[in-house]
């Protein structure tokens, strides 16, 4: 034995949603890949692999034999409790009308639908998961993201795992857009003076000097900014007292190019200074500027 705990990362999710692309990227990335593997011999195979401090992905689905959700959350929970074990779970989602575009277009019949349409399919595994939805650790939805963006998302998430890390996550976002799915910590930056309507900043990020001296100006952001920057760094090692592996701390603005990015990037700043690495994320950052969107 090496004294080292084996870092395991369970992968599943809905059919289409991107689960054989993550596990390239973590071959890619050095890690021990296994795919539709029948998960209740998870136990006999993580004894075999004891000993080999590399870390493992192991993927499954519902077409896994086997295949019943609550027995897979027991037996994880009862793995987990092994002190030479770190074991997560990530959940690879999609939107039905997502998935449905996609088995439309590749012409693929959903494995779940038999000779029915693929949208039945769909809600039918929809259903059969919730149970590993709710419980994983970690859900990445892929409803509008790329091939290419998936496999930057894994690969900034995975990268650097060590076994024992809380892995931090901290992301901008705008609320016209939809909130992030199952963030861990949200805030609402809509409270802060609005660059959007300020002559010159609308065409520039919460990245750009100006409007983060925009922002600075506020008495607002100096007032609340470092409750919140003490609020998450006194929360995390307590999320990962209680077991939790990753953490997503999510800010909001209304378009989620200004406000939201800029209080990111201040956090992930601060973040760095007390020795946190975090991946940080602008989902809208590249979305173009409305004027519509930006007065609600």
């Amino acid at each position: 034995m090496t004294g080292q705990r084996q870092h395991i990362l369970l992968v599943t999710g809905v059919s289409g949603a991107g689960k054989t692309t993550a596990l390239h990227v973590l071959e890619d990335l050095g890690w021990e890949a296994v795919d539709n593997f029948p998960i209740r011999l998870l136990e006999s195979f993580v004894s075999e692999a004891a000993g080999d401090p590399g870390p493992l992905a192991i993927g499954f689905d519902a077409r896994t034999r086997g295949f019943v959700p609550a027995e897979i959350i027991e037996l994880v929970g009862r793995l987990a409790q092994r002190e030479d074990l770190s074991i997560a779970t990530l959940f690879l989602d999609c939107g039905s009308g997502e998935l449905e575009r996609r088995y439309n277009e590749t012409r693929r019949r959903h494995p779940l639908s038999e000779s029915r349409a693929a949208l039945d399919g769909i809600r039918a595994e929809r259903e059969l998961m919730e149970p590993l939805r709710s419980w994983a650790d970690m859900v990445i939805d892929t409803t509008t993201l790329s091939s290419n963006e998936l496999q930057q998302f894994v690969r900034q998430r995975f990268e650097d795992v060590a076994p024992d890390a809380l892995t931090v996550t901290v992301s901008s976002f705008g609320f016209a857009r939809g909130m992030p799915p199952l963030a861990d910590l949200v805030f609402d930056m809509r409270y802060l003076d609005n660059p959007h309507w300020a002559e010159g900043l609308r065409e520039q990020t919460g990245r750009d000097e100006a409007v983060g001296e925009y922002i600075e100006r506020d008495g607002a952001f100096a007032e609340t900014f470092p409750r919140m920057r003490d609020l998450v760094i006194d929360l995390l090692p307590r999320y990962r007292k209680q077991g939790k592996a990753y953490v997503h701390v999510a800010f909001g603005c209304t378009g989620g190019r200004h406000r939201s990015v800029y209080t990111a990037e201040r956090m992930a700043q601060a973040l760095r200074e007390g020795g946190i690495s975090p991946t940080v994320i602008h989902r809208n950052l590249a979305s173009r500027t409305a004027d519509r969107i930006e007065s609600q």
